[in-house]
């Protein structure tokens, strides 16, 4: 069904059509932006009126027009670029008639050009007086009301567009994500690591315990998984001999959505030849804080009203001590029997796959130890029921070399000492299967070609995986991923 306009939308259409009469066209051509406002606020904010006047500076700005007032044959205007917003002074005298006509008639949310002096108003307001006034884009919807912007959270992220043109904060986590990224890459780099890329479409499911999207490819005839993860073939390179690789990528698991789950989401994995578990733990400290330094220049964050400092060295907990400490069991030496009691007990349910002491003990430390771990703290040890690609514990093969970080109750990380037996990896991608046939829609899928890759030799390795999305919402003390997604997945309207 076709929309029904507003007055204010067939107002501005008749603006449109008002410069295309007047030879404009109303969606402009290429304009040369010579600065930006904070560029020109850094450069001159500190200069007196006098001494601007003196120097007799032009250069052309270009940006969305934000405010608008008009007294006579003065008109002043803010516009505001991708760093923010600089005022405009349009005087009918300098510009002409015709163009302060065209002024007169624009409206906000209109995107426009303006070449002038470089001036401080009476009021010491660092401003652009206006020589040319180049009308670039007439924008036919109003902006939200600008006190308020978009109100409707989900609208926000719907219409990712209007609120980065209102909500400054938007704006700053749009441009800091892509900072944090790049110092990870440097940090990585400088580690002597050689950033990569893998396949998204996959053949096999596999590298950690997610729902896949399964997508069809119509020359081979054969379905494709969009990859839960860039494990497998990461480590595949290390048996070619690369010794350290890692991957900025996008991940697909086709499960639900929340605060810090989206369906797509991003990752850095990294993986070390000769390293191992605490070879990854001195990496993951060492990126933590350097991300910090490099972005925000403080390694203190604010989550949730609790001041957080991330400095190393990591606090170290083991996952079944603490569930040892909550419970007051000792879930090394009890029976299957007593540990799904206790589950019962503080009603937690387990799934048919999951009735094993192992499965026991990571489902309690979620459901009980998570929340608690505020400060930055590696929980190391995790059951080998729920680990298949990482290697036993030498001293209780119960247990794997593994860790998870967790910041304030929420994973950041997850890393191993990598199981490069070839032999011990098939038989634990075959418990996998078994739990697949039990109704783990999570396991993973035999992979021959991955198992025939470690027979060629996989040296002893460190590998880490690090969500992306997350480190951004910490850096940027927001509590929500899709805070840090410019374009989250969302419910139909309707829905």
């Amino acid at each position: 069904m076709e929309e029904k306009l507003n007055d204010q939308q067939l107002v501005r259409r008749q603006k449109m059509q008002d410069l295309k009469d007047k030879g404009i066209d109303p969606f402009g051509q290429a304009y040369k932006v010579e600065a930006h406002s904070l560029e020109l606020k850094n450069k001159y904010g500190e200069l007196s009126k006098e001494d601007l006047e003196k120097m007799d500076i032009v250069t052309s700005v270009a940006g969305r027009i934000m405010s608008k007032r008009r007294m006579g044959k003065l008109g002043f205007m803010h516009i505001q670029d991708k760093e923010g917003q600089i005022q405009i002074v349009v005087n009918k005298g300098v510009v002409g008639e015709d163009t302060y006509e065209i002024f007169k008639a624009s409206d906000i949310g209109d995107i426009v050009g303006i070449k002038g002096q470089v001036i401080k108003t009476d009021s010491g307001e660092l401003s652009i007086k206006a020589q040319e006034y180049t009308h670039l884009t007439k924008a036919l919807r109003p902006l939200p009301e600008k006190f308020h912007g978009l109100q409707d959270v989900e609208e926000r992220y719907r219409r990712r567009y209007v609120d980065l043109i209102m909500n400054e904060d938007a704006r700053r986590i749009a441009f800091l994500r892509p900072k944090i990224i790049r110092a990870i890459q440097r940090y990585l780099d400088g580690m002597g690591l050689v950033e990569v890329e893998t396949p998204v479409l996959q053949a096999t499911n596999g590298g950690a315990a997610a729902r896949p999207f399964i997508t069809h490819h119509n020359t081979l005839d054969r379905d494709f998984y969009l990859r839960i993860a860039t494990e497998l073939p990461l480590k595949r390179l290390i048996v070619g001999g690369m010794e350290g690789v890692y991957e900025i990528g996008r991940l697909f698991r086709n499960e639900g959505m929340d605060t810090k789950h989206n369906p797509e989401f991003t990752t850095v994995e990294a993986y070390i030849a000769y390293s191992d578990m605490y070879g990854m733990m001195e990496l993951a400290e060492g990126l933590f804080t350097y991300v910090l330094k490099e972005t925000i220049g403080t390694n203190t964050v604010n989550i949730d009203g609790t001041q957080i400092k991330i400095e190393a060295p990591f606090k170290r907990v083991n996952m079944t001590d603490a569930v040892n400490a909550k419970t007051g069991k000792d879930f090394r030496t009890i029976t299957l029997s007593d540990a799904v009691a206790v589950t019962a007990s503080y009603g937690v349910q387990l799934e048919k796959h999951e009735m094993s002491t192992g499965h026991i003990i990571a489902k309690l430390f979620d459901e009980l130890c998570e929340d608690d771990m505020i400060e930055p703290t590696f929980v190391y040890g995790h059951p080998i029921e729920i680990s298949p690609l990482a290697k036993k514990n030498s001293e209780d093969p119960r247990f794997t070399e593994r860790f998870e970080l967790y910041i304030n109750g929420t994973e950041y990380a997850n890393a191993f000492s990598e199981l490069n037996d070839p032999i011990d990896q098939k038989e634990r991608f075959e418990e996998q299967l078994k739990l697949k046939a039990l109704g783990d829609d999570e396991a993973s899928e035999m992979d021959t070609d991955y198992v025939e890759a470690l027979e060629y030799g996989l040296p002893p390795t460190g590998g880490i995986g690090i969500g992306v999305d997350r480190l951004v919402m910490l850096v940027a003390e927001v509590d929500s991923i899709r805070e840090v997604l410019l374009f989250p997945h969302m419910k139909d309207r309707n829905k």
